[in-house]
């Protein structure tokens, strides 16, 4: 039996926040999101009353969700104290696992999506072979997490591709070489309790939206760059799904020549010419040789790049105009205040800025134009913490699945 459980300190938190209502889930989001913050500020930002608010968190309070925010120091202005209140990160655990290739990366975190522990696992490539590998390093996770196991709250899967959420299924993932897979029910079957599956570059959105860069924005993009292309979407206030689970492809937007195969099947693919595979048969076809053998690895051919090979510096061009022309397009299409790059490959970002950024800026248009660029630093664990945030909005908006 699977020692994955909803925790017994858990329960009532959970209860309370699945019996909310809409106003009282807008106002615990705000807290979460932008705490600490007095009653008047939750009151002026959620147009109630305060006396509404009070009775609003009075059961949140009760089951440890909220607590009172440690009072300013002695000395300072006088006055009634505005009594700030915020939400307590250690009331609820998650666990998020990323799916990639050959290995799953997990970590537990708080309710506030900081890491508490984290493990990586190499996994066979065949779907049970990666389910038993989530399900393991699930385990793995919920001992290291020692007595706060007791807090845990539910599980979120992140895998790139075409990912139906609501249903648990990968429709299609041409990185996991998947189609029509049931990943959700195989897992809760497992494990013993629902677990949510979602899009790896949507989750990582939610945890920016909730928890990042995306905080106070209205609107904002990420894009990553790595063995993928892609582009999560956060617009108006919301991050952007589709209405069939699908948005923000942008990998697969047919911007270039279509004598550049993708791994989907497709022609002239962004990502045909710049993920981290096709630049590393690019390089190789090219006549790309270290240590006296075919370029082989995305690291020989970034070294071959850095030293002034011509052929290595083309396609790194290539790759950078298309992934800035890209960009340019979701600026059009969606007005974002920011863009946050990151991803695997943005440690070797030098290569691809002076293209991407001309290319953006010949392609943006009028006042799109003006959107903030920002590059982030990226750890696989990211992946897995953006499969914890997806559970945390999906626990908070009561739309994750109960025992």
């Amino acid at each position: 039996m699977s020692s994955v459980r909803i925790g017994q300190r858990a329960d009532e938190a959970l209860r309370v926040l699945g019996a909310a209502s809409p106003a009282a889930v807008d106002i615990f989001t705000g807290i979460l999101t932008h705490g600490p913050l007095s009653r008047t500020d939750v009151a002026r930002a959620t147009g109630l009353s305060q006396a509404a608010v009070t009775k609003a968190v009075a059961p949140m309070i009760a089951a440890g969700l909220i607590v009172d925010h440690d009072p300013a120091p002695r000395g300072g202005p006088r006055g009634r104290p505005a009594n700030p209140i915020k939400v307590d990160p250690a009331s609820l655990v998650v666990l998020g696992i990323k799916v990639n290739p050959g290995e799953v990366i997990g970590v537990a975190t708080d309710l506030g999506a900081r890491l508490l522990v984290s493990a990586h696992q190499p996994v066979g490539r065949s779907f049970d072979a990666v389910v038993e590998g989530v399900a393991e390093i699930a385990e793995r996770l919920c001992a290291l997490l020692g007595d706060r196991r007791e807090r845990l709250a539910g599980v979120g899967v992140s895998v790139s591709g075409d990912v139906d959420s609501r249903n648990g299924v990968v429709r299609e993932s041409a990185l996991l070489g998947w189609t029509g897979e049931p990943l959700g029910a195989a897992l809760t079957e497992r494990l013993g309790l629902p677990v949510l599956i979602e899009n790896d570059v949507r989750a990582l959105t939610v945890a920016e939206h909730w928890f990042g860069e995306g905080v106070g924005t209205s609107s904002f993009a990420i894009i990553t760059i790595g063995s993928g292309i892609g582009c999560g979407l956060h617009v108006n206030g919301e991050v952007v799904e589709g209405a069939f689970g699908v948005a923000g492809e942008i990998g697969h937007l047919p911007l270039t020549s279509e004598r550049f195969v993708c791994t989907c099947g497709r022609r002239g693919c962004v990502e045909a010419v710049a993920s981290t595979g096709a630049i590393v048969r690019a390089v190789a076809e090219a006549g790309g040789v270290r240590d006296g053998h075919p370029v082989a690895s995305i690291d020989e051919a970034v070294a071959l790049a850095h030293e002034g090979d011509p052929a290595a510096v083309e396609v790194f061009d290539r790759a950078g105009t298309v992934i800035g022309t890209a960009i340019a397009t979701v600026a059009n299409l969606t007005g974002p205040e920011i863009v946050l790059i990151t991803g695997e490959a943005v440690a070797d970002y030098d290569l691809y800025d002076q293209r991407l950024r001309a290319a953006f800026e010949a392609h943006a248009f009028g006042a799109a134009g003006r959107c903030r660029i920002v590059l982030r630093p990226h750890a696989f664990e990211d992946w897995a913490r953006g499969a914890a945030a997806a559970v945390l909005q999906g626990i908070v908006q009561q739309r994750h699945p109960r025992v």
